[in-house]
């Protein structure tokens, strides 16, 4: 089995690179649902306050890596050549990854802050940062997790600060290169 990782600050393009595999058929773990399960579990409402508390919560307990560990089940249990794994946000996920993957492929989404920030607004999800302020506190959580070592180490970065046509194109490309390499 293949795994293609996909790391990214906040709003950068996870989710859509994550879109454009399921509608290639790709299947998609979203290591986020670990944390949302979690979240669900303590009775708390799916607030960035309370999903970033609970992230680093599960990692202070369980080690960097936690939350990779707590994917792998469910990696493992798709039945497909290929599957992508949304949401890495650490260096210690990305050598666990490598470890129990030997065809683990790591691909690196870079946007820049103020397009970051207008897509988190528009999405209007529960946990959506709305201020500077907000997104800089999350980038700066999400990079205490090793967020940037993660890039650094990523086998593809794509950059996502160009139309959704032109970044759809990019990510099929790479998806089906990876899907289809040996």
């Amino acid at each position: 089995m293949k795994v293609i990782g996909v790391v990214g600050l906040p709003a950068s393009g996870k989710g859509e690179f994550s879109r454009i595999a399921r509608d290639l058929g790709i299947p998609v773990v979203v290591m986020g649902d670990v944390i949302r399960r979690a979240v669900s579990e303590a009775g708390l409402p799916e607030t960035d306050e309370n999903m970033g508390r609970t992230a680093s919560n599960l990692r202070l307990t369980g080690g960097m890596d936690a939350i990779a560990r707590l994917s792998i089940p469910a990696i493992e249990a798709q039945i497909s050549q290929v599957v992508v794994v949304d949401g890495i946000r650490g260096d210690a996920e990305v050598e666990l990854f490598r470890t129990c993957f030997p065809r683990f492929f790591l691909v690196g989404i870079e946007s820049g802050f103020d397009l970051r920030l207008e897509r988190l607004v528009r999405r209007g999800r529960s946990d959506a940062t709305c201020s500077r302020e907000e997104l800089l506190e999350r980038d700066r959580r999400e990079m205490g997790w090793g967020l940037g070592k993660a890039l650094e180490r990523a086998d593809y970065l794509v950059s996502n600060d160009c139309s959704l046509p032109e970044f759809e194109k990019t990510v099929k490309g790479l998806l089906l290169t990876l899907g289809s390499a040996t």
